[in-house]
């Protein structure tokens, strides 16, 4: 299974989406393009030496495991991320808005279209329809900008050494170097998020050894090479692996046109949209279990593949904004010289730290909040 916890530990979606995230937003939370430096520890050292005779006894070659530790470290930004894993809750209504705002959408629609003779060749073999392997790319590393650089042996040897998880994460560890003997990739090359989630699909160790491809034929299962096709094909796998069915449609939203039969009813958020979802809808969740990424997939997929937007109307949030109240708002304090980021409506930390620098410009209560009554003082 894929890294599914808090929609695979890192934001949205792995890397990604959960990487998606606009500069209004500021939810680069997936693999944020983040540089973790290691630093000299005793423990960690003492802890390696340890852990190379249940390498070895696990399969791992004693050239394997000393190629793979001659640059490794002892990782404290990964034990402080791990640590302090913050809910950083977002609605449905952000959620869509970061994974499939028309500029997104623009976005994903030029990487599919780079990428439409691969993904239908990969659709042929697999059976997964390509706009919905192009979906789960977007949300996973934005179609690949977003893949992570940390070091994989690092990240999971510090994780072992000194986390909340230290069996899972010496499981993924030993994977990992098998993936290196394998000669899959490189020590060097083997980069990824900070908890271990590689390539443009963001897999984690364990998944990559059961699940992922070559589908171009040369011999390596490539998945962090600016080429994507192995990536993408491993996803089509694993997708088709837990019972993908191909044509039938992951769900859709009931609008007064559209009311439909069968399947599950849910509405996510209160107040919001409804949506019939059907099989592939819970395949979706064995990649990410979380019915916001699920549904991120399924619409994009689909405004991949030409449809519009969600039709039905959101509530106004907790401070009584809508949307568009808060689209403006950004806007405005881009206008007033206070960087928001892009306009995306999601209120994240660059929105947060340009309301700051307004309110303490103004001599305001510093909250980082928005309110009406913020909107109403930056005028139209």
């Amino acid at each position: 299974m894929k890294l599914s916890r808090r929609a695979a530990i890192l934001g949205l979606g792995a890397v990604g989406l959960t990487a998606c995230g606009g500069g209004g937003g500021g939810v680069t939370r997936a693999v944020a393009q983040e540089s973790m430096p290691s630093v000299p520890n005793p423990g960690w050292d003492a802890w390696v030496a340890n852990f190379r005779p249940r390498a070895l006894n696990a399969g791992v070659s004693g050239a394997t495991f000393d190629r793979a530790f001659a640059n490794a470290g002892f990782l404290p930004g990964v034990i402080e991320r791990d640590r302090n894993q913050t809910e950083f809750t977002r609605t449905l209504e952000d959620y869509l808005q970061i994974a499939a705002a028309d500029h997104k959408v623009e976005q994903g629609r030029a990487a599919f279209g780079r990428q439409r003779g691969t993904l239908q060749a990969i659709e042929a073999r697999y059976g997964v329809e390509a706009e919905v392997v192009a979906a789960v790319w977007g949300l996973e590393s934005r179609y690949g900008t977003r893949r992570g650089t940390i070091p994989v042996v690092s990240s999971t040897s510090t994780l072992a050494y000194n986390g909340r998880r230290g069996a899972f994460f010496e499981q993924q560890l030993v994977a990992a170097l098998k993936i290196l003997q394998n000669g899959d990739t490189t020590p060097e090359r083997m980069v990824g998020s900070w908890a271990g989630a590689m390539g443009h699909t963001q897999f984690i160790p364990t998944s990559y050894q059961s699940l992922a491809v070559d589908f171009t034929g040369d011999g390596r299962r490539d998945i962090w090479s600016d080429d994507p096709t192995d990536a993408l094909a491993s996803t089509a796998n694993y997708l088709a692996r837990n019972g993908w069915r191909r044509g039938e449609p992951w769900g859709y939203e009931i609008t007064a046109s559209r009311q439909g039969s069968g399947g599950t009813v849910i509405q996510p958020q209160s107040g919001g949209p409804r949506f019939r979802v059907f099989h592939n809808f819970n395949v979706i969740k064995r990649y990410n279990n979380s019915t916001n990424y699920a549904l991120g997939v399924g619409h994009l997929s689909d405004r991949l593949g030409g449809a519009g937007p969600i039709q039905g109307r959101f509530p106004p949030d907790r401070f009584g904004l809508t949307l568009d109240d808060r689209i403006a708002l950004q806007r405005r304090l881009n206008a007033a010289g206070f960087d928001a980021g892009t306009p995306d409506g999601v209120i994240g930390s660059g929105t947060e730290a340009a309301i700051r620098g307004y309110q303490s410009a103004r001599s305001l209560p510093v909250t980082g909040q928005p309110s009406r009554a913020l909107l109403a003082q930056l005028g139209g």
